[in-house]
């Protein structure tokens, strides 16, 4: 989604639409990956809502042809340790997120809006949540941009038996259970179709995307990409800004059309 296929203004550009029915028509199916959450990735793509698959909160949750495929959730247990690890250092503020609310864990001035890291529904907490809230995502904020490498090796040093840690954006490190990502919630969606992930096509520009970019035939990453992300590329595209998703979409849809 933010640096691949939204625009520089945080917009899904309005062509898009118009792409995604077109793609149908061929019989392609278009699934969104995002780090946001479902009901945020719907209203995004409200023209065409029904339309698409979901692969959302990092691969949490998962909906192909209108039908709730997969749910993951952090451990009670897993969530004490990443608290009481982020409490160790001054400069990590954590967030929690079930499928409504953002919890926060620190006062609202330590956190720093970025992308999709808007903060809905937040509400103040002393101590995680209890353990019959679900908690489907969370992320770290770090205060200062210079040190998020230094922290993301702490955080995998501490944690990193139950959690993977991904950079996100200057200040947000994304927090995920181990072996629950992108990839994971994409190979749902295609087990549900029976699709190989030799016919996928994919887009990214960041880390949170190098899993997803590696498990499918087409791996096609954005020019405004992490310097990691594009060598893993088949190609390398123009940028968001340009949208150049949105023009290799086309390109597709006038190859398919001429097979015809």
């Amino acid at each position: 989604m933010d640096g691949t296929l939204l625009d520089e203004n945080s917009q899904v550009p309005p062509e898009t639409f118009k792409i995604i029915r077109e793609l149908r028509e061929q019989g392609v199916h278009f699934c969104v990956s995002s780090g946001r959450r479902y009901s945020t990735l719907r209203w995004f793509f409200a023209p065409v809502a029904d339309e698409i698959d979901y692969v959302a909160a990092l691969g949490a949750q998962v909906f192909a042809d209108g039908r709730f495929l997969d749910r993951e959730v952090f451990s009670t247990r897993g969530i004490l340790r990443l608290f009481r690890t982020c409490q160790e250092f001054d400069e990590l503020h954590l967030v929690l997120y079930d499928w409504e609310h953002t919890f926060l864990l620190d006062d609202q001035s330590s956190y720093v809006k970025e992308l999709d890291k808007d903060l809905p529904n937040a509400q103040r907490l002393f101590d995680p949540p209890s353990p019959d809230v679900s908690i489907i995502k969370a992320a770290v904020c770090c205060e200062r941009s210079s040190e998020i490498m230094d922290m993301v090796y702490v955080l995998e040093r501490e944690l990193g038996d139950i959690f993977t840690f991904m950079p996100s954006g200057n200040t947000w490190i994304d927090v995920m259970p181990k072996d629950i990502s992108k990839a994971t919630g994409l190979e749902a969606v295609l087990s549900y179709y029976g699709i190989d992930s030799s016919e996928v096509l994919a887009f990214g520009d960041s880390m949170n995307d190098y899993a997803i970019l590696r498990a499918v035939g087409h791996p096609y990453v954005m020019g405004n990409a992490r310097y990691a992300v594009k060598q893993i590329a088949e190609r390398v595209i123009g940028t968001n800004r340009e949208h150049a998703v949105q023009a290799e979409l086309h390109a597709l849809i006038q190859e398919l059309s001429a097979e015809d």
